[in-house]
């Protein structure tokens, strides 16, 4: 998989592939939207790394511009978090009919909403890490009606927060292994394992306000 994940890097396509992947997970979190930003890391740091990188294909000519890939992932995380905030604030009851019929979105409406709610504007950049935690905040603040300029700066915080971890672990991972496909799998193993983390870290204020 990440050797075809790997071959699309040669293209100046992955730029497009990136964002409407980050746009769209926020419908849609089973796309691997943060595999193909680590990936297109993984790539540019195998072209451009000082000493010899092992891959176990040549290295294209053409590799993803790390800075470049930087920005287009904030924003296009952003672009979607501003997506699901006017739609939530205009579904609806449209809206709640089409989040019961995704179980999974359902499951963490129900375990994050609260939490999200009680937590503030840093839950906005914690959430963007956990499974569906970035549709619970964007949906959740347009549905509440919350302000666009209470809502933005956080957004724009928690993109560059996750666009940034998920660009270095895929460089500084190939960088530091000297390998890109160990580099990328153990990036994306630590992209989730911080995902995992966040989910615990934002159920925690429903779980102590339970207890009290």
């Amino acid at each position: 998989m990440f050797e075809t994940l790997g071959s699309l890097t040669a293209s100046p396509w992955i730029y497009a592939l990136v964002a409407v992947s980050i746009v769209l997970d926020v419908f849609l979190p089973v796309l691997p939207s943060g595999v193909l930003v680590i990936t297109a890391a993984a790539a540019a740091a195998a072209a451009g790394a000082t000493g010899p990188v092992s891959v176990s294909v040549p290295v294209p000519e053409q590799v993803p511009d790390i800075l470049l890939l930087l920005v287009i992932a904030t924003t296009a995380s952003v672009l979607g978090d501003m997506a699901a905030y006017r739609l939530g604030r205009r579904g609806g009851a449209r809206l709640d009919r089409a989040i019961a019929r995704s179980r999974r979105l359902t499951r963490a409406h129900e375990r994050l909403g609260t939490a999200l709610a009680r937590g503030g504007g840093a839950l906005v950049v914690v959430a963007r890490f956990a499974p569906a935690g970035r549709s619970v905040v964007s949906l959740g603040a347009g549905k509440t009606q919350r302000k666009v300029a209470e809502f933005l700066p956080w957004s724009v915080l928690a993109g560059m927060a996750w666009a940034g971890y998920s660009v270095a672990l895929g460089y500084f991972g190939t960088q530091w292994l000297g390998t890109q496909w160990l580099g990328t799998a153990l990036s994306v193993v630590a992209l989730f394992a911080a995902g995992a983390l966040a989910a615990f870290l934002v159920r925690r204020p429903e779980a102590a306000a339970a207890t009290a």
